[in-house]
């Protein structure tokens, strides 16, 4: 008998012995498994998703932009992987028949003092290698009649899609080549030795290297793994407004806000979204638990953590006005809907409908710098994806790419 368990333990020691093992099925953990299997076929590759499915948090609750690459410093890792992953976006969509569609970005400036912000993207566009054009009042009137502002920035490449279904293909790819998925997965220790081990909550698992894709949880798991994390996750929330079904033709383009330089959110916009509807969205309000996506989610030990964290409160300083300002816009439609009537004065209280929020993995340093880049930390067995907001969607493919370059160095 005592042989007999020996063997058995043995046998589940080598079924759970795996050459990476990837954590994280959002559409970077999905890609960068892809992308695995694709330079590595033989080898023995495993994803753990502490969900029962595929793209239940930041894949699957963005606003579908495929991002063209106009915000972002010329150089940047975010410049350089936006660009490539818009055009590497596409073909993926056209090869496996996935909807699509380019409708290009309208950038409004609202007020005079927004112009000379409008101009400054302009050149960033040109840096970036993307086309855009500016419009006067008039040539915007003419592209978008329900839009109104003193001048716009017009992006042609910019389009919408679906990304759940995006990485659903994907997934469903990275399986039939020999990979596996195994769902609600929740990881309870990592120790990395001659080997890296993870305990999930019913089995250990043996991998040579790990790769963690976790988004709201990243700086949990380079903790885990006994890595000084260099960065806190703070979770913003963004409350989305779906229109009433008589504005789904009110606007022909992605309508844009000109954005605060200061801080790495893009305001308010009109997103027309793949299924024929349009949302208004986002804000950005600290959420009190990092998938607390009801209005009044919390949770004491999360925000415990968060505010014992220096960095927060360096963040709070610094940007209180505008936390404020979130808060409240948060609170009353009222406020909310004055935002898009700068740029959209058709659109009315009671056009706004409820829609489901989503929660951005947001980065902060010590220093209270809201990391604007990809970030990445890693050890000899390890290598976690730190900071990958928006527009890491739009991204996947080439961050992949660069995940497994550096591993296979």
């Amino acid at each position: 008998m005592a042989l007999a368990s020996h063997l058995v333990e043995q046998s589940q020691r080598e079924q759970n012995k795996h050459d990476i093992v990837v954590v994280g099925a959002g559409i970077v953990g999905i890609a960068t498994a892809c992308e695995l299997q694709r330079r590595q076929p033989q080898a023995n590759i495993l994803v753990l998703e502490k969900e029962s499915a595929v793209a239940l948090h930041q894949t699957g609750r963005n606003s579908g932009v495929i991002h063209a690459g106009v915000y972002y410093a010329p150089g940047s890792l975010k410049a350089q992987f936006c660009t490539q992953g818009n055009r590497e976006t596409k073909a993926f969509c056209l090869k496996h028949d996935i909807p699509f569609e380019e409708c290009g970005k309208l950038i409004v400036a609202t007020q005079m003092v927004e112009l000379t912000q409008l101009d400054a993207l302009k050149e960033r566009c040109q840096a970036n290698g993307i086309e855009a054009i500016r419009l006067n009042a008039a040539e915007l009137k003419e592209k978008e009649p329900n839009i109104i502002g003193f001048a716009a920035l017009w992006v042609a490449d910019s389009a919408i899609v679906n990304y759940q279904q995006i990485v659903q293909v994907m997934a469903k790819e990275f399986v039939l080549q020999g990979g596996e998925i195994r769902f609600e997965q929740t990881i309870l220790s990592i120790k990395e030795h001659e080997c890296v081990q993870v305990q999930c909550q019913n089995s250990l698992i043996n991998a040579d290297q790990l790769i963690c894709c976790a988004g709201l949880m990243a700086d949990k798991l380079v903790s885990l793994c006994g890595i000084e994390a260099d960065f806190r996750i703070l979770p913003f929330k963004g409350e989305y407004f779906l229109l009433n079904a008589k504005h789904n033709s009110v606007v022909n383009h992605l309508i844009y806000p000109v954005p605060d330089p200061k801080l790495p959110f893009l305001g308010v916009h009109l997103t027309k979204m793949i299924d024929g509807t349009v949302t208004v969205g986002p804000n950005a309000v600290l959420s009190m638990k990092r998938e607390g996506y009801e209005k009044w989610d919390w949770d004491l030990k999360e925000c415990l953590q968060m505010f014992c964290y220096v960095g927060f409160w360096r963040v709070m300083a610094k940007y209180w006005r505008s936390v404020l300002t979130e808060v409240k816009n948060s609170l009353s439609t009222r406020g909310y809907l004055k935002r898009v009537n700068q740029y959209c004065p058709s659109i009315e209280r009671a056009d706004l409908q409820s829609y489901p929020c989503g929660i951005r993995a947001q980065a902060v340093s010590m220093q209270g710098e809201l990391l604007s880049d990809f970030h990445f930390q890693s050890s000899k067995r390890t290598f976690h994806v730190c900071n990958a907001p928006s527009p890491a969607a739009t991204s996947a493919l080439p961050i992949a790419r660069y995940i497994v370059d550096h591993i296979e160095k």
